[in-house]
């Protein structure tokens, strides 16, 4: 009789399963636990600055990354996951960046006609690129914008509200994580930039690799962000944007470093730093380790005043950052900072199923009053019961023996401190020491 068992399937190569700690992996990757703590630091992080949550299509249509991320961006070029739609026909993407998709449904809704927004998200990005450490197919960003503000004080908001994200994640600016900065300018400073450095690299075209040659008069931008070693003497020489800032451009860039230096954050004007996307104007900003090998950004963004009106909305300034989820988790490893445990307060020992309806009632109620309770299912002895309860990393553990339920109670006993004593509980005050376990 022939074999009819079929071969497990994997995930797609560079796109990876998120698992809970306990779950045993080969690849050093983030677990659960670490990745629901960084999402309830950022709530809490980005709710005190006042930004609202939303949520986009994981599918856009593939004209809004070559209309907003630029036709000769490496994103569009390379990286894209595009398809055609059988229905319809229709060109469409699995996004490779947030920030287009969310300009795009402001624009649809109309979203800023009562003013001004702060707003963010988080989710799956994607680009086909090879995978490698900090680097995947499938990754996750947070994606935070400020729409509809024209200044330089919500510029300098949004980096230094960056730093109490990384300090609430046990990070330490200006060393485990450094901030660069830079301003682009405005088009036709940007565009005397480019003139100049069109001339510069034609001067040394022989220098040039293949792929500078071919961006020198589509897009010679690019060329200063490359990563080829045989050219970091040539684009150090080249001509900075820097020099051609009007004095509008540079008093919006001083006032945001006058706030980073007010506020004590040490940074580095980088002139070379230009970031991916076509879209910026003004500051752009970038946190980079240097603890992750090549994979050394974390986190970047800037100001794009232009995008809104470029993909179809009435002129209107923003700014924003987008922050690689897993590469910040694997810093945080890296590190071995210290991470809260993703344990419940409480861990029930069933003594016999004889005890189960009065301790569901029970737990059911604990929970409604705020407390984490894992109950052990399967029976089992006692030893064993508490051994799970130990390995939980619970604070209590809630004994629901028969005897004791007779009597109208429960007992509760530290699982983490031996000093403190045994101690039995009536069922009927469950509301009362409910804050007690809370809190304790």
């Amino acid at each position: 009789m022939a074999d009819t068992k079929q071969a497990a399937l994997q995930a797609v190569k560079g796109m990876n399963d998120i698992l809970p700690a306990s779950v045993p992996r080969t690849e050093k990757l983030p677990d659960a636990g670490l990745w629901l703590w960084f999402e309830t630091t950022v709530r809490s992080v980005l709710a005190r600055h006042g930004y609202q949550y939303l949520l986009t299509p994981i599918v856009e249509p593939t004209a809004l990354f070559v209309r907003g991320l630029g036709e000769v961006t490496d994103i569009v070029e390379k990286e894209m996951y595009s398809f055609t739609d059988s229905m319809n026909g229709d060109r469409l993407t699995l996004r490779p960046e947030a920030t287009a998709g969310i300009v795009r449904a402001m624009v649809e809704h109309n979203a800023l006609y009562n003013g001004p927004l702060r707003i963010w998200t988080l989710g799956p990005m994607f680009r086909h690129e090879k995978p490698q450490k900090g680097r995947y197919r499938q990754f996750h960003q947070l994606d935070v914008e400020a729409l509809g503000f024209a200044g330089p004080d919500v510029d300098a908001e949004l980096i230094l509200m960056t730093r109490l994200l990384w300090r609430e994640l046990g990070l330490v600016e200006g060393e485990q994580v450094r901030l660069e900065l830079n301003s682009l300018g405005q088009p036709d400073e940007r565009r005397a930039h480019r003139d100049a450095l069109v001339a510069y690299f034609e001067q040394h075209a022989a220098a040039l690799d293949d792929d500078s040659k071919r961006r020198l008069h589509s897009n010679p931008l690019r060329i200063l962000d490359s990563k080829n070693p045989a050219l970091q003497a040539l684009i150090e020489a080249a001509p900075t944007l820097m020099d051609f800032l009007g004095e509008a451009s540079l008093a919006h860039f001083n006032v945001v470093r006058a706030v980073l230096d007010a506020a004590g954050l040490p940074y580095r004007v980088n002139p070379r730093l230009v970031r991916g996307m076509d879209y910026y104007n003004l500051t752009v900003f970038e946190w980079v380790t240097d603890l992750l090998g090549s994979q050394g950004t974390v986190c970047g963004g800037g100001r794009y005043d232009g995008l809104i009106e470029q993909l179809g909305g009435k002129p209107a300034p923003a700014v924003g950052f987008g922050l690689g989820i897993e590469r910040l988790l694997l810093l945080i490893q890296e590190l071995k900072l210290p991470v809260p445990p993703a344990a419940p307060r409480v861990y029930a020992v069933l003594m016999s199923p004889a005890v189960l309806p009065q301790a569901m009632t029970t737990l059911q109620a604990l929970r409604a009053a705020g407390v984490s309770v894992q109950m052990h299912a399967g029976g089992g002895s006692m030893k064993a019961q508490f051994k799970k309860a130990d390995a939980s990393g619970a604070t209590w553990a809630l004994i629901f023996g028969e005897s004791e339920l007779a009597a109208g109670e429960v007992a509760l006993k530290s699982l983490r401190d031996p000093a403190v004593t045994q101690r039995n509980l009536p069922l009927s005050g469950v509301s009362e020491w409910a804050t007690e376990l809370r809190n304790a």
